[in-house]
């Protein structure tokens, strides 16, 4: 398994998507995730967060500042709708 490196890159990522609302202000938490996958090109995160990371409704909004950014859209999921049995919007 790789480590992603958290670089000064990563923690601008960070600074943008709590100043712009796409997360909450808790650098440690979601903002990172998020910039790492964002910034390293995973394809997929699989989580349990279904308040921020994987919520249908943040998904046009982590769209379109991504898009800003030059970022590709990671596909955000829960590991039930990965292997099946519910459905996804990233």
């Amino acid at each position: 398994m790789e480590l992603l490196e958290i670089s000064p890159e990563v923690n601008e990522i960070v600074r943008i998507y709590i100043e712009r609302l796409v997360m909450p202000n808790d650098p440690a938490g979601d903002a990172l995730h998020l910039a790492l996958v964002s910034f390293h090109r995973v394809d997929v995160l699989l989580t349990w967060n279904c308040l921020h990371l994987a919520n249908p409704n943040k998904m046009q909004h982590i769209r379109l500042v991504n898009y800003e950014l030059g970022l590709p859209m990671p596909v955000l999921t829960t590991p039930l709708n990965y292997v099946g049995g519910g459905e996804s919007d990233g």
